[in-house]
Order: C-alpha cells, then sequence, then structure tokens
C-alpha cells in the first residue's frame, strides 16, 4: 500500500503543481458561467414566467426572488455538471503525458504491482476532479447565497456534495477507458476541445433534454453524466420548490411544482420509461463498476507490452 500512496500522491503533486491545468480544469466552467449571465439567463427565467402567467393567482403567491433563485440554481447545475465531465478528463491527461515522455516505463520498472499504479492514476485524478469541483460547487453556493436564500439545510448540502463526489469518480473511471487510445498530449488536448463543447448539450446544461424527442434523450441519458446532473438539480432545487410549493399553499395542487420538473427535467427518460432516483443511481453505479473492471483490465494488458 505504500507504494501505491506514494505514486498517489506522486500524481497529486503533477497535477497540482501545473497552474495551467487547474487554470484549464476551470476555464471550461468560467466560460459556461459568462455564456450563462449573458445570454442563457433570460431563457431559463423566460421558461418560468410562462408556467406562472398561465395561472396568474399564482403571481401573487410567488416571491420573485424565489424564481430568481430558481433560475440561478438551475443555472449553477448546469456548470457543475459540465465540470464534473470536463475536470476529470483534464485531469487524467497526465496519463497521456506519462505516456508520452516514457514515465510508465520508469515506473513500471519498479517492483510496484500493476493494479496499484492504475489505482494510483485513477484515485489521484479522481481526488483532483472532487477537489475541483468542489471549489466550483461552494464558490458558486456561496454567490448565490449572498444574492438570496437558498433553502437548503445541511442534509441538503451534504446530499449535494456526495452527489458530485459520485459524478467526479464516475466520469474518471468512465474517461480511464478513453485516455489509453491517445498517443501523444496534443490529440488528448483535441479531444478535450470536442468534449468541451458536447457535454453542456449532453446533460442538459444549455437546453432542458426534456425538450428533445424521446430518441434524442434516451440518448443523452445512456451517460451517467446526464443522470447524475438530473441528481444534482433536483438536490439543489429540492429547498427552494418547496419553499413556493408552501407559499402558493395547494392552490394549484402543486401543478407549478410539476411543470418545472418536468420543464428542466428532474428524471430521466430512457426508451420511453422514466426513471426515479433510486433507479438513477443504480445505473450510475452499475455503469462505474462496470467502468472500473474495465480499465483494470486494459491498463493490465498495456502493462504487459
Amino acid at each position: 500500500m505504500k507504494m501505491y500512496m506514494g505514486l498517489t500522491r506522486r500524481n497529486l503533486l503533477v497535477y497540482f503543481k501545473d497552474k495551467q491545468s487547474i487554470v484549464f480544469s476551470l476555464l471550461t466552467s468560467m466560460i459556461v458561467f459568462a455564456l450563462y449571465m449573458l445570454f442563457l439567463k433570460s431563457t431559463f427565467v423566460s421558461a418560468i414566467d410562462d408556467v406562472v402567467s398561465g395561472v396568474p393567482l399564482l403571481k401573487e403567491k410567488i416571491d420573485a426572488a424565489d424564481l430568481e433563485m430558481l433560475s440561478s440554481i438551475i443555472l449553477l447545475a448546469g456548470i457543475v455538471g459540465s465540470a464534473m465531465i470536463t475536470v476529470p478528463y483534464n485531469c487524467l491527461q497526465i496519463v497521456v503525458n506519462d505516456k508520452e515522455n516514457n514515465v510508465d516505463r520508469d515506473i513500471l520498472a519498479t517492483p510496484v504491482k500493476r493494479w496499484q499504479i492504475v489505482l494510483s492514476y485513477f484515485s489521484a485524478s479522481g481526488l483532483s476532479a472532487i477537489i475541483m469541483n468542489g471549489i466550483i460547487l461552494t464558490t458558486g453556493l456561496v454567490i448565490l447565497s449572498i444574492n438570496g436564500d437558498l433553502h437548503m439545510g445541511a442534509s441538503d448540502l451534504a446530499l449535494v456534495y456526495t452527489v458530485v463526489a459520485l459524478g467526479c469518480l464516475s466520469s474518471t473511471a468512465l474517461f480511464m477507458m478513453i485516455v489509453p487510445f491517445f498517443k501523444t498530449s496534443s490529440a488528448c488536448g483535441a479531444f478535450f476541445g470536442i468534449l468541451s463543447a458536447v457535454s453542456g448539450f449532453v446533460i442538459g446544461a444549455y437546453i432542458p433534454i426534456s425538450q428533445f424527442s424521446d430518441r434524442v434523450q434516451t440518448v443523452c441519458n445512456i451517460f451517467p453524466a446526464s443522470h447524475i446532473t438530473i441528481l444534482l438539480r433536483s438536490a439543489l432545487l429540492n429547498g427552494v420548490l418547496k419553499n413556493i410549493d408552501n407559499s402558493i399553499g395547494g392552490v394549484d395542487n402543486g401543478g407549478f411544482v410539476s411543470a418545472i420538473k418536468e420543464i428542466f427535467t428532474v428524471r430521466a427518460s430512457m426508451f420511453g420509461r422514466t426513471l426515479e432516483a433510486g433507479e438513477m443511481s443504480i445505473y450510475i453505479i452499475i455503469v462505474f463498476a462496470v467502468s472500473l473492471i474495465t480499465m483494470m483490465v486494459l491498463y493490465s494488458k498495456r502493462y504487459k507490452k
């Protein structure tokens, strides 16, 4: 275990000593946040206003500050959801760099076991991703709390951070099956550009997945990152939606909250079937387990060469 811990520590130090890597890990989230504030926030607010305007009585009962917080939380969920894809991938570029610089050959020359090498890459990248995404999430929550009431208790916060940790580990395991196929860091970086552009659409960060056709929704929700983002969005929205529902006082029989959940997707839809939170969690864990097993097989074959 000392060798495993030593390699993990080495991989962590390599990542966090590279200031540019850290900046690029956060860059996508910064860009997405800027795009949201400049162009997309009005789209979300407009969608919520359309729901409210359908029942005039709701305008009198729902606090405008809660509606503003509702849209802001949805935007934050999209930002963190995208970061849970791009940051873990960026953390794993150390695997490609070691291969390109023949550092992996030096590691293989040591008596360390092969499975320890694999797990050290996974552990270091997963932990780095959790730390970076934790910073992004905490920053977002602090900014939102300054501007209004999040209506989140300690249990809600614990659930949110747990979901983020699970999402980072899941993405890391999945990408560990991809990065071995890149021979150079430039090729790895090129794929990162594609990933950054596509990820926001797949998880519904730019446009709610509910607005797509059933087939497109199925394709998007095949990726565990979509389920993670849905769980994160649901956990973040839980408190403010409860507060809004209490403000309405049952006048709409829960219609407003149900409409918001339907529009902004708090449940995944696959093959015409809607999955509950428990089913989504099981799906994520299954994909995570399969990714870990596949990862071990791929790397064991690679290191035998």
